[in-house]
């Protein structure tokens, strides 16, 4: 998680409404970065077996298949957790 950028601290004056959005979007920010990583290992480690300058077509598609299925798997998860919340 990074939190380098720079923000204003608590309290200067910002509503409540706009210290939840800057936080939402720390959030987001911070999901999508961890979901890049998370992808990148998962799916570099199974699928690229020599690494070079280029992807092979099977490395490609792997890669692909790779991250559609987490994608995938990821959805449904989520989808479950919400409906058990409710």
């Amino acid at each position: 998680m990074d939190f380098s950028s720079p923000s204003p601290p608590m309290g200067s004056g910002q509503s409540p409404e706009a210290l939840m959005e800057q936080m939402q979007a720390q959030l987001a920010q911070a999901y999508a970065e961890e979901l890049i990583e998370t992808l990148r290992g998962k799916c570099f480690d199974k699928c690229i077996t020599k690494p070079g300058s280029s992807l092979s077509g099977g490395e490609s598609s792997c890669v692909s298949r790779c991250v559609d299925r987490y994608m995938e798997a990821t959805g449904i998860v989520s989808r479950s957790l919400f409906s058990q919340q409710r």
